[in-house]
């Protein structure tokens, strides 16, 4: 019987994720199945080759296997890069450690500016100008160039970042350069900027080359072992990255610039929550994915993931951190995961996150010597987890260890356990809710308009008192939610993102032109999946424009949708401009518009999930509860639940809280008032109840 067998993995900063979409090619009927172990951390790959065998699936069966990391963001986050070299134009080798004057911490005098990942002994000038049209000012001069090598060589330099002024207007020079680099010293990590980012902006350009670089040679060795480890048990399927842009793609194309899976785990969980909305009819959502380590939030308008280029990492209340400027889903993060530890500061405050116990030691809980109370202790010992199914039953829940831990918080606090527990669970809902305000109400958007899917470990488990807090009518939790990370990417098309600043004043003059940079740019687009054995009519291609009022600073990006860009159409664009720059900052200018830049995003469709409703029996939901527990709600107080095995609910099910539903990988808790219903595909829906309904 022949069977196409589809594999996402998801290494997270705790968990390692799989997925398996199993299709019986003469019947249609599909399986799913899922499995999760620890990270393994620093050799990721371990991971990945540990949950596939524990789920039972034979590389050599497997057809398609895309893979989502955290390798480039922990290369990043924990400076476990590489030497780089830096070579730019004459005059600006201090233009990273320059950076930006805004600074976060503004009222500090002792402020000091992040340190450059480049030091200043390797950065290196060569004399040669571009202007920001793109004319050659001064030939570029390489005569420095082999003295520059040899210093490089010596100083242990093992990867070099070229950026150069204005090459995002024309790259010549940073060509000619990086192929005299690699003639020179062929053995070296080397990457210039215009193969990353045309944007304009020479700090964020020059800073997004050289992180580029540091994780170039790491992301690329741990490909390599991923690759070899995967051809060693004889692996013949197309193997595919997870990207930022919610997009997978080639492991070539992905190890030649690796910056672009900064965040590939948090992007499939977005374009997952995206997806899901189409198929239930909900365009409009709050996507929010809790793991082990972090909480992340986006907002899915129309059915559209927001993909923006303005990313900074390590971003503190102390620090400006560092920006990359690549495609990224539009996301905020914060350490609030279930390894979340509570602490309480020096003025006697409680306060949860962003240290994370990760998997080892891990929560108190699982008994491998943490000591500190986390998020998920909290929830164990409120009866939110059930401490009888702790991982789906994997791991016996050491109570002691649990009670001692938020024994000790609620000490310095002057609480008993219990009230230590519920102001963890009261004080982590609060971190997430202030999250999710700030991709949606911070940017001019109701979330009373919005449906908030949950996934991931820990999703679940909180959705539905965020919801009560931010006004949302109702909650989507996805089938297999402890692994919709991997599930999204699944769903996900191989794509490009090509952004090229274009300053041109928005009027009818111009429309001629910006219609010829699209082209040149789309053509481009093409031509690169022509190269990899693609046909241009397997490419599909959406436009955007990036706006301002004329001397502004920042940009808006508006869709451009309607065929070519005409003299005709300028005033719809510039309407459309105005409407969505006033939904994000409650005003418009009677001022003229200028676009910065365009951005065309390329997809090719390698064969999506086609996802079929489950078969429903009819049987009651009572059939599928197991029990009653009483169950701690932090906020409205003790209840007895009922509880119902997640594994038994089948589509047409509805049942009222307070109840919990447990599966093997998450726990759905369902508030006092509130309604539970199982749609065709497996989906919880939680209508949430308002605050009468809730006493």
């Amino acid at each position: 019987m022949a069977r196409t067998i589809r594999v996402a993995t998801d290494v997270g900063g705790t968990f390692t994720d799989l997925l398996v979409f199993e299709t019986d090619e003469a019947t249609g009927e599909a399986s799913v199945r899922t499995a999760k172990t620890d990270t393994t951390s620093p050799r990721y790959e371990e991971g990945v080759f540990d949950v596939m065998a524990k789920a039972g699936v034979a590389a050599d069966a497997v057809g398609f296997l895309a893979h989502g990391t955290t390798v480039v963001i922990n290369a990043l986050t924990e400076r476990t890069g590489v030497s780089v070299g830096l070579v730019t134009t004459e005059g600006f080798r201090d233009t990273l450690e320059i950076a930006r004057g805004n600074r976060p911490d503004f009222f500090n005098l002792h402020y000091e500016k992040p340190e450059p990942f480049v030091p200043r002994r390797l950065r290196r000038e060569l004399p040669g100008r571009m202007d920001y049209h793109g004319n050659e000012l001064r030939p570029l001069d390489l005569a420095p160039l082999p003295g520059i090598v040899a210093d490089f060589r010596a100083e242990g330099v093992e990867a070099v970042a070229i950026c150069f002024l204005h090459a995002y207007a024309n790259p010549a020079h940073e060509q000619a350069a990086l192929a005299t680099l690699e003639r020179l010293w062929p053995e070296v990590s080397a990457i210039s900027s215009h193969q990353i980012t045309r944007e304009w902006r020479e700090y964020e350009r020059t800073s997004t080359t050289v992180l580029s670089a540091y994780v170039q040679p790491v992301a690329e060795r741990y490909l390599q072992r991923l690759d070899a480890g995967l051809a060693a048990r004889d692996f013949a399927g197309g193997l595919y990255i997870m990207q930022s842009n919610c997009g997978v793609d080639s492991v070539d194309t992905v190890s030649r610039v690796p910056i672009t899976m900064v965040e590939s785990g948090p992007a499939s969980g977005v374009w997952g929550a995206a997806e899901l909305g189409r198929l239930i009819g909900e365009p409009n959502v709050l996507a929010l994915d809790i793991g082990g380590t972090t909480a992340k939030c986006s907002l899915i308008e129309d059915a559209r993931v927001r993909i923006k280029t303005d990313y900074w990492i390590g971003r503190t209340r102390a620090s400006a951190g560092y920006p990359i400027m690549v495609p990224v889903v539009d996301l905020v993060e914060i350490g609030n995961g279930g390894g979340s530890i509570a602490w309480v500061d020096d003025y006697g405050k409680l306060r949860v996150g962003p240290r994370s116990a990760g998997a080892v030691p891990g929560p108190a809980a699982y008994g491998r010597g943490g000591t500190e109370a986390t998020t998920t202790d909290a929830n164990l010992w409120l009866g939110r987890i059930n401490r009888d199914y702790f991982c789906g039953g994997e791991v016996e829940a050491d109570m002691d260890a649990v009670e001692k831990a938020i024994e000790a918080v609620g000490a310095r606090l002057g609480v008993d356990a219990d009230e230590a527990a519920r102001g963890i669970v009261r004080i982590a809902n609060n971190n997430m809710v202030n999250a999710l305000k700030l991709v949606s109400v911070n940017r001019g958007f109701d979330p009373r308009d919005f449906t908030l899917i949950a996934f991931g470990g820990g999703g679940a488990m909180h959705a539905a008192a965020l919801a009560q807090e931010l006004g949302v009518a109702k909650v989507v939790v996805p089938a297999d939610a402890s692994v919709f990370s991997a599930w999204g990417m699944m769903m996900s098309d191989l794509r490009r993102d090509d952004v090229l600043t274009l300053l041109v004043d928005l009027n009818a003059e111009n429309a001629d032109a910006i219609e010829a940079a699209f082209g040149e740019t789309e053509e481009r687009a093409r031509a690169r999946f022509a190269a990899e054995g693609i046909e241009a009519s397997a490419v599909t291609l959406a436009r955007f424009g990036r706006f301002r009022y004329q001397n502004q600073e920042h940009t808006t990006e508006v869709p451009l949708e309607g065929g070519p860009v005409t003299a005709d159409r300028i005033a719809a664009i510039e309407a459309a401009f105005h409407e969505t720059y006033e939904r994000e900052y409650t005003y418009r200018l009677a001022a003229p518009v200028e676009m910065v830049g365009l951005h065309v995003v390329a997809r090719v469709e390698i064969g999506k999930l086609a996802m079929t409703r489950r078969t429903a029996t009819g049987r009651p939901a009572g059939e599928a509860q197991k029990g009653v527990r009483t169950v701690d709600y932090a906020l409205e107080g003790l209840r007895e639940a009922a509880i119902y095995d997640g594994a038994g609910l089948e589509p047409g099910m509805a049942f009222a809280g307070p109840a919990i539903v447990e599966d093997s990988g998450t726990t759905v808790v369902v508030h006092p008032g509130s309604r539970a219903e199982v749609d065709g595909f497996g989906n919880i829906h939680i209508h949430i109840a308002n605050r009468a309904e809730r006493q």
